[in-house]
């Protein structure tokens, strides 16, 4: 029995008049593809894991040598688990996690051409720059997650004063900074998304201009529940670029109609 659907396209899929069930056997090929390069970019993650894990305890380790007094009992810096089985479902999630960092641009690209079909031959065109800048816009958003990732340590950790002393788990916050990432990661889309819809004609740059109040509403409750801390530093740091992002949107969308 065949796995994978051929790869050539017929030309219902090129015309985008696929019928449902079509549409499902598209799916379940790109499904399938990017399952498969993940598991190859998760051999890569599993050569990376010590390195990130020592990247992201940096942060922890400058609070704890910033703030003595709530070092652990011996003063070093070091991340504790409890059950038998939290370190290697713990690196399980970590090579997942950077297995798909790795091959982001390849799971973005079977997105982009699963929603192919349903585009005009204009709109596919820009396969290319959709991939590259989605992937962009990701690593940038994780790369802001982690700058300002010591002030919400400081401000979450900070609560405790003298009188508490942190025991952090790594799975805890190992979890914690994943969670901060993708969050970052999928705000930094925002304008992908709404460039999107201005192409294939759901919205244009005009009504986005029209809803810029309401907008900034919904960014700001968007950043308040999506921020796994909660911090204002880590709100303000998603608020404010999201923000740039849908102006920005409105601008490209504007030259893209001319």
């Amino acid at each position: 029995m065949r796995v994978l659907p051929k790869r050539r396209r017929s030309e219902e899929q090129r015309s985008g008049t696929m019928p449902v069930m079509g549409h499902l056997e598209e799916l379940r090929h790109r499904i399938i593809l990017s399952m498969v390069a993940l598991a190859f970019g998760a051999v890569i993650g599993w050569f990376l894991f010590d390195p990130f894990i020592e990247l992201v305890k940096e942060p922890y380790c400058d609070f704890l040598a910033a703030h003595p007094e709530q070092r652990p009992p011996g003063g070093r810096c070091e991340l504790n688990f409890i059950a038998v089985t939290d370190i290697f479902l713990l690196k399980l999630k970590v090579v997942v996690f950077l297995g798909l960092l790795a091959v982001l641009p390849f799971v973005l690209y079977q997105i982009w051409a699963f929603v192919v079909p349903g585009l005009t031959d204009r709109e596919r065109r820009w396969a290319i720059p959709f991939t590259a800048a989605a992937t962009i816009l990701f690593l940038l958003g994780g790369f802001v997650s982690y700058v300002f990732l010591p002030q919400g340590l400081e401000f979450l950790l900070g609560f405790g004063g003298d009188a508490f002393q942190p025991l952090i788990t790594g799975d805890r916050y190992i979890g914690f900074v994943v969670l901060v990432t993708l969050a970052f990661g999928l705000a930094f889309l925002l304008p992908i998304f709404l460039i999107f819809l201005q192409l294939v004609g759901v919205l244009t740059a005009r009504r986005l201009a029209s809803w810029r109040r309401y907008s900034i509403l919904a960014i700001a409750i968007f950043a308040a529940v999506i921020t796994p801390s909660g911090d204002p530093y880590t709100m303000l740091a998603m608020m404010i670029p999201m923000y740039l992002f849908y102006e920005a949107s409105i601008i490209i969308g504007r030259a893209l109609k001319r």
